[in-house]
């Protein structure tokens, strides 16, 4: 059975292998240059932790996946281009998904866990990152556009909105 549980700073070890295999899986796949040698970086981790918005998915005492997770504004999600948002409601945002490659479908678990957090959800990924754009299709996300992050770099954004009853 899969759960969702804040992360603790005695996790930072485990989190750290977890996004390296990250990012060697992306390399792999055709993505070298979303996450490079060293995002996200351990001070990005431990502000993540410090500020409750740091989530590992467990199979029982198994990580299978870490994410951050937080309901409010990201600055990076204000202009979008070649497109439009789905709404201006409030929403959740959801970045820095990495697995540890163990169970299928902990990423979508994942996702489907922050929709039950909040009804209104937003996530961007790398134009490389093809496995993330899958996912997040089959999830039924809304390719929305384009956003850019503080650097310059852009990224695909995509939103997910559930119906209200």
């Amino acid at each position: 059975m899969l759960t969702i549980r804040k992360t603790r700073e005695e996790d930072l070890p485990m989190i750290l292998k977890i996004y390296e295999n990250a990012r060697l899986f992306m390399r792999q796949s055709g993505n070298p240059d979303q996450w490079g040698d060293s995002y996200p970086p351990e001070e990005m981790l431990r502000e993540d932790i410090a500020k409750g918005q740091s989530y590992l998915c467990m199979e029982g005492e198994e990580p299978l996946t870490v994410f951050c997770y937080f309901v409010g504004e990201d600055d990076s999600y204000r202009r979008i281009s070649n497109g439009t948002w789905l709404n201006e409601e409030p929403y959740g945002v959801l970045h820095r998904v990495a697995s540890a490659h163990r169970h299928r479908g902990a990423a979508s678990y994942c996702m489907s866990w922050c929709m039950e957090q909040h009804p209104n959800l937003r996530v961007d990924t790398h134009r490389d990152n093809l496995p993330m754009q899958r996912c997040l299709e089959a999830n039924g996300f809304t390719y929305c556009g384009v956003i850019y992050l503080e650097d310059g770099s852009e990224r695909l954004a995509y939103q997910k909105v559930e119906k209200k009853e």
